[in-house]
Formats: structure tokens, sequence, C-alpha cells
């Protein structure tokens, strides 16, 4: 049976929504990672106190300021995540951070367009970058053969609402800046898989539903609970291997078309 045993992982936007169900439930396991490095751009605010509560509990989390929208946070976050893991690498990567505006095709603005592209598409790539020395360090380290989130890997979260085959829930919400950077997050995603084959990091695309969050009630009643959605991703994350790599997939670890 597969398992996922990563020993470190970093969460972006880990203070609400999915990332912090992701942290609770990481942490629950039977097996958790030594290290879970839950970051969000204000730690000290008040809309990170559950998450401020959770680390409370579990010695595992370290809450670490990193604003996936200002490249000096993402530096200053992978220096203090090389302290602590004292010269061992990152295993797994997910760039969850990521904001949606709702807007139509006639009421979109450029600075709607460019705030989504910088946090949903920018900010993943420099994420990615600042963190690549780690992960490469994860996967030269690990005596596992080929690929997998236990050993070397980064993992987007997409939304099947950038999938230009599919265009996800269209009538419920037009959300083009939000539609046009997962879009833009799957070709990112896929040239990482391209890039980074040869030093065997796993590069995928995941849409993680239609879920009960702040942002996915924006655009009506998701039929996914948070809790039913991070569940599947877990057991979808433990059975991923070179065969996916570059891919898109759902929560259930079925393929997306692009």
């Amino acid at each position: 049976m597969e398992r996922l045993n990563p020993r470190s992982i970093l969460v972006t936007g880990s203070n609400r929504g999915l990332g912090l169900e992701l942290v609770r439930q990481l942490v629950g396991k039977s097996n958790p990672p030594q290290w879970i490095f839950a970051t969000c751009r204000d730690p000290a605010g008040p809309r990170a106190q559950d998450l401020k509560n959770l680390a409370a509990e579990h010695p595992q989390i370290v809450i670490l300021s990193l604003d996936t929208s200002d490249p000096s946070s993402v530096k200053a976050a992978a220096a203090r995540v090389t302290e602590y893991l004292k010269g061992a690498g990152l295993n797994l990567l997910i760039n969850n951070a990521g904001i949606v505006n709702m807007t139509s095709l006639e009421t979109e603005t450029p600075e709607s367009m460019s705030e989504t592209y910088k946090i949903n598409v920018i900010g993943p790539m420099i994420v990615t970058q600042a963190f690549l020395p780690l992960l490469r360090k994860a996967s030269q380290e690990s005596s596992q053969k080929g690929m997998s989130c236990s050993k070397a890997a980064i993992i987007n979260i997409s939304s099947e609402a950038g999938s230009i085959t599919n265009v996800l829930e269209w009538q419920r919400g037009h959300v083009i800046a939000y539609r046009c950077s997962k879009s833009a997050l799957n070709m990112l995603t896929r040239c990482q898989s391209l890039h980074l084959a040869k030093d065997e990091i796993l590069c995928i695309a995941l849409h993680p539903g239609w879920v009960q969050t702040d942002m996915g009630s924006k655009m009506g009643t998701p039929p996914l609970t948070i809790e039913q959605s991070l569940q599947a991703i877990l057991h979808t994350l433990a059975r991923l291997s070179e065969k996916n790599d570059g891919t898109f997939v759902n929560w259930e670890g079925n393929l997306v078309p692009w």
C-alpha cells in the first residue's frame, strides 16, 4: 500500500482554507512529517489564529512569514527553512496560496488581472525557484527509485476552471483573471516537469475540487467539504509517481484535460 511519508513539507497559504486543513490532516497522520513549514503573509495577524492554535499543539508545525508576491519575503523564508533543516533537503513543496476576483469578461480590469497573475502564477514560480536547491538536495539524498511526493515534489494547486477544454462552472462565474492564471500555472507546471525530470523532482498541477472554502463559496454552494477534498488529496499524493510527472490531475488522481 502506498504511503505518504516525506520528512519535510512546505505549504503556502496555510492560515485558512485548503492550506490550513492540509496542515491539520498532515499533523494528524500516524506518521506525520518531522517538519511542516506552514507559511502565510501575516503569521501575527488575526487570520492566522487557527493556525497558531494548531501549531501550539504540534511541535512539527513551524509557522513562517512568506508573501508569495514579494521576492524578498520568499528568499527570507527559504533561508529560514534551510536553517531548520540543518543540511537536509525539502521533500514536498505545495504552492497553495491563491486569490480569485469575481469579475466578468466585461468588468475585468488590468489591475485585477495583474494582481491575480502576480499571486497565482508568478508567486509559485518564485517560490519554486527559491526552494529548488532544497528540493534537489532531497532528491539527491534519497535512496528511493523514481519519483514520489515522499522524495521530492512540487504540487501546484490549480483548478479545472483553468481547463481550456472544460471551462468548469462558466455559468456560475466568469472569473476571467482566475481562469487565465490557472491555465498559465498549468503551463508553468509542465515546464517545471520538463526541466526538473533529470533531477527526479515530481511536478504536478492539482485540482482540489470545488470545495467549501471562502474562495470556493464565492461562486455558489460547492459539493465537496474541505475534509473530503483533503483526505482524497493526501491519498492521491501517496500514489503519484514518475508516470504522472507533468500532468494535471484532480483530488482523486484522475486526469483533467488541459
